[in-house]
Formats: C-alpha cells, structure tokens, sequence
C-alpha cells in the first residue's frame, strides 16, 4: 500500500486500489502492516482500501445500488 493520502490530478485522495487477481477474483491485504483503522469497500469488480480518519465521521455514499463517492467529516475534541 502507498501512503494514505495522495496527490492525484489536483485532488488529494485517500482511497487506494487494490488489486484483484483475475483469475481467482479475491483480494488479499495483510491487516497485520496496516496502522489504524481502516476500510474496504468493494463495488463494480473494484475494490478500495480507505484509512480512517482519528476522530470523525467516514460515509460510505451510494446510489442505484453503486458506491459513489466517500465522504469524511473530521474533527478534533477541543
């Protein structure tokens, strides 16, 4: 996996591809190397890899049934 946030025609994403082997159609990450919390979502043949923000809220947006977009709301206590 590359660093969470990247730098991608302008925009900062933090959502990561990660690859399915085409010939099994399954995924495989190692949870042990990854630090935090973390997400997957898988829609459309694609899966995504998100790192979850310390404090805030991660949505998972969809619409006919399709994953749109991924919004998150951060915060930090005061």
């Amino acid at each position: 996996m590359k660093e969470a946030a990247k730098l991608n025609s302008g925009y900062i994403t933090r959502l990561q591809n990660i690859e399915i082997d085409p010939s099994t159609m399954r995924l495989e990450i190692d949870i042990m190397k990854q630090k935090g919390s973390f997400s997957i979502v898988v829609c459309d043949g694609k899966a995504k890899f998100i790192q979850l923000p310390n404090h805030g809220e991660t949505r998972i947006v969809t619409h006919q049934g399709k994953v749109k977009r991924v919004k998150f709301d951060e915060g930090e206590e005061f």
